[in-house]
């Protein structure tokens, strides 16, 4: 039978890995969302608001490599921007499907709700326009051909979509027929001469690393980057938007680069190179330690995405993917020096001392396991756990680079709807935390048992340390009861916790650690206590903020 508008999108989105739809109902997307219901391959998950199904999406395409949100027209798909745009910024192929009002209805210009009255419908699409890289309003005329374009941008540039559907378009069978679209390859000409550049860059270096970046892990490339590795014995660092981009227990793994800040003998180490290869990562503010890298251009190799920059030669058409592969048969191998990543050492603090920075985050190092999903949020947390030794096949996620706060909670979710049989671990702020605080109850609705660290420090302590006056009152957040949170959202059987000593937290995580159901622990420190990282970073970015 030929399927409607939406059906064939549905069944194209379920060929590429996506089988959960995250999103809010709306009626211009009733079509929408019956049709999710009604199809076998295909579950509805709903969300508290639409922002938090934006950063489900986005933690869910992390694991699976794409993902779906739906939306109603105005309301809905602006409450959901924010999402979409911490997707295109963090390269995550996220389809945005929008039921927007029927045909008629838009070319009446009639002033329905949900629109500001002007008669304006293609207002909203406008606004997308900056964080998708491609968008269409579906019709039974062009939506086989949209789909498969739509899908062919989003997996090549790894950025979220933009899919309208009239909701009288939606359900009408679609006409004519299309393949999928492959995507582009390398330029043959440019593809070799890039490679010989860098093999003989390389040829020539007496000392050399790869700084393995987050694009590694978007493009699917971690299994051949660890090939290029091995094959070349070349030892590779990451930064913390890259972290766990490939594994942490690799022999070959020295340590996280963060420019001056921190770590001075994986600075010491990178920056004395030869030569740095930079796979797939962006020199970005976190990154490279608020810009104190010193990453010599002359001395650098940056594979990118779609072009290579060898020097101050740049190489266009050069697939990223392409070139690893012809990098494993052309590097041979080298002892070369390198130096071993460290831990963040011992367990610090016990009994009933409080729980400090280093007693907090030598713990939580300690605590994770082989596989874990960990989803941390961005601030004082991502900033002490970023330095930690992971174990192997352990994955760290972190929005580093949009940095939206709030962003962690449903991104947690999304993660684990995408990966039911992986334990997934959350580790947020109080204040991040109650932005976003309602999805934990989505958890447990579809019978997932994450472990939920609260990190309650009584306010906004990244602002704090920022800021010019860190007890100024904007810091200041409501003094909610944590603990009591994974309850009263309808988590009646997960384990609970609130902990303030040392002895209470050992207690709280190995009970953890055996828990069959879901975990919510609340860990309360001193309002002060930060990593070195979130330490260090005042001095460092005050300039920024000029």
């Amino acid at each position: 039978m030929t399927k409607t508008v939406i059906q064939y999108v549905l069944s194209r989105l379920h060929d590429i890995g996506v089988t959960d739809v995250f999103g809010v109902p709306g009626d211009y997307a009733f079509s929408i969302n019956d049709a999710i219901c009604n199809d076998p391959n295909m579950r509805w998950v709903g969300c508290c608001n639409e922002l938090n199904a934006a950063y489900a999406a986005d933690g869910y395409a992390r694991i699976k490599g794409a993902a779906a949100l739906c939306t109603t027209y105005g309301v809905g798909e602006l409450s959901a921007i924010n999402g979409i745009a911490g997707a295109y910024a963090e390269h995550l192929p996220v389809f945005h499907l929008v039921g927007s009002p029927n045909m008629a209805t838009q070319a009446a210009r009639a002033p329905m709700h949900h629109t500001l009255g002007n008669g304006e419908y293609d207002l909203f699409r406008r606004m997308t326009e900056p964080v998708v890289c491609a968008h269409a309003v579906m019709t039974p005329q062009n939506a086989v051909y949209e789909t498969e374009r739509l899908i062919a941008k989003a997996l090549y540039h790894r950025r979220p979509v933009y899919m309208a559907f009239p909701a009288d378009l939606a359900n009408q069978p679609v006409l004519g027929e299309a393949t999928p679209i492959a995507a582009p390859g390398s330029n043959p000409d440019n593809l070799a001469a890039a490679l010989e550049a860098i093999v003989s860059t390389l040829e020539k270096a007496r000392m050399a690393c790869v700084i393995a970046g987050i694009l590694v892990g978007r493009t699917g490339q971690r299994e051949v980057l660890r090939r290029l590795i091995d094959t070349s014995g070349l030892p590779f660092s990451t930064m913390l938007m890259g972290k766990s981009a490939l594994d942490e227990q690799h022999p070959s793994y020295v340590g996280i680069y963060n420019g001056a800040l921190m770590n001075d003998e994986v600075r010491t180490f990178v920056e004395g190179r030869d030569c740095v290869m930079l796979v797939g990562a962006p020199l970005t503010d976190f990154n490279t330690g608020a810009f104190t890298a010193r990453l010599s251009p002359e001395k650098t190799i940056a594979i990118n995405h779609h072009h290579i920059q060898i020097g101050g030669k740049r190489f266009n058409d050069v697939e990223m993917a392409d070139l690893l592969v012809a990098l494993v048969d052309h590097l041979p191998k080298r002892g070369w020096a390198r130096i071993n990543a460290k831990s963040l050492g011992n367990v610090s603090g016990k009994d009933n001392d409080p729980i400090d920075a280093p007693a907090l985050y030598s713990r939580w190092e300690r605590f994770f396991k082989p596989g874990d999903i960990l989803v941390v949020e961005t601030g004082t947390v991502s900033m002490g756990l970023g330095f930690a030794l992971l174990p192997q096949g352990a994955t760290f996620h972190n929005q580093t680079l949009w940095g939206s706060i709030g962003w962690a909670t449903p991104a947690a979710f999304g993660a684990a709807v995408a990966a039911p049989d992986k334990r997934v671990v959350l580790m947020t702020g109080d204040g991040a935390h109650q932005l976003t605080v309602q999805e934990i109850g989505q958890f447990g609705r579809l019978g997932l048992t994450p472990i939920i660290f609260v990190l309650n420090n009584n306010g906004y302590l990244i602002e704090r340390l920022l800021c010019k006056e860190p007890s100024i009152v904007y810091n200041d957040i409501a003094p909610w009861h944590y603990a009591d949170l994974a309850k009263a959202f309808g988590n009646d059987d997960w384990l609970t916790a609130r902990v303030t000593t040392c002895d209470e937290f050992d207690r709280a995580l190995e009970e953890a650690g055996r828990s069959k159901t879901g975990a919510y622990i609340e860990v309360v420190t001193d309002a002060y206590a930060a990593s070195p990282l979130a330490l260090k970073l005042h001095d460092a970015v005050a300039t920024l903020y000029k």
